[in-house]
């Protein structure tokens, strides 16, 4: 695997590429600012971008434009936001397939955040946990949510974290038959329909993140 890292801290940038290398992961390029990892992107064709959403000039969110970028250029090309504070409204304009949304505190679980890079750059979304919570704590009354019930919202909220059945059965401690039939009930309830397991569970999450 090839991964583009757009970060403006040189050591967080070397840390992450270290990181990467001892993971078996390449860095094709590491820059310090948006329209360098546009430019990246491009010459490099890597598998995943790391991106943190504020770089300069303005340190706001120069990362975040020039990941929105990259993906309009590449729809199905898979970014990995970084990010020192939970930002609400970039982790909903980013969230779908092939695109994750990590603190950066995540990062001192190598395991964890190497685990994270391949679930991305293979499709996967994956929320932050604190990301989730905050979102949780912000959702709209009187929608499809709101049928949910307490072990549904559970489970929905560690799917929204890419946790797989097995994963959310042991951390419920529950039989994954018991999982799978609370993910069903969440897909009737959220009216997703006949699509492809996967399909659906984006859309879930998706709806669970207020989009």
């Amino acid at each position: 695997m090839r991964v583009v890292i757009a970060e403006d801290s040189v050591l967080l940038r070397e840390g992450l590429a270290r990181l990467l290398a001892d993971g078996g992961i390449e860095t094709a390029e590491a820059v310090g600012d948006g329209p360098s990892l546009i430019g990246a992107v491009e010459r490099h064709l890597p598998d995943l971008a790391i991106v943190d959403v504020r770089m300069p000039p303005s340190n706001t969110d120069e990362g975040l434009r020039a990941a929105l970028d990259v993906r309009a250029r590449r729809p199905d090309f898979p970014i990995l936001v970084l990010s020192q504070y939970v930002e609400e409204r970039y982790a909903a304009e980013l969230i779908g397939p092939g695109v994750g949304y990590l603190l950066k505190e995540r990062i001192s679980d190598v395991a964890e955040f190497l685990a994270v890079v391949r679930q991305v750059a293979e499709g996967g979304t994956v929320i932050d946990p604190e990301v989730v919570l905050q979102l949780l704590g912000r959702q709209r009354r009187g929608t499809a949510m709101d049928t949910l019930s307490p072990r549904e919202r559970e489970v929905l909220a560690l799917m929204a974290e890419g946790r797989s059945n097995t994963a959310i059965a042991a951390r419920l401690s529950v039989k994954e038959g018991a999982v799978e039939k609370h993910i069903s009930g969440i897909f009737g309830k959220l009216s997703l329909g006949q699509a492809p397991d996967d399909h659906r569970r984006v859309l879930a999450v998706l709806a669970y993140l207020g989009r």
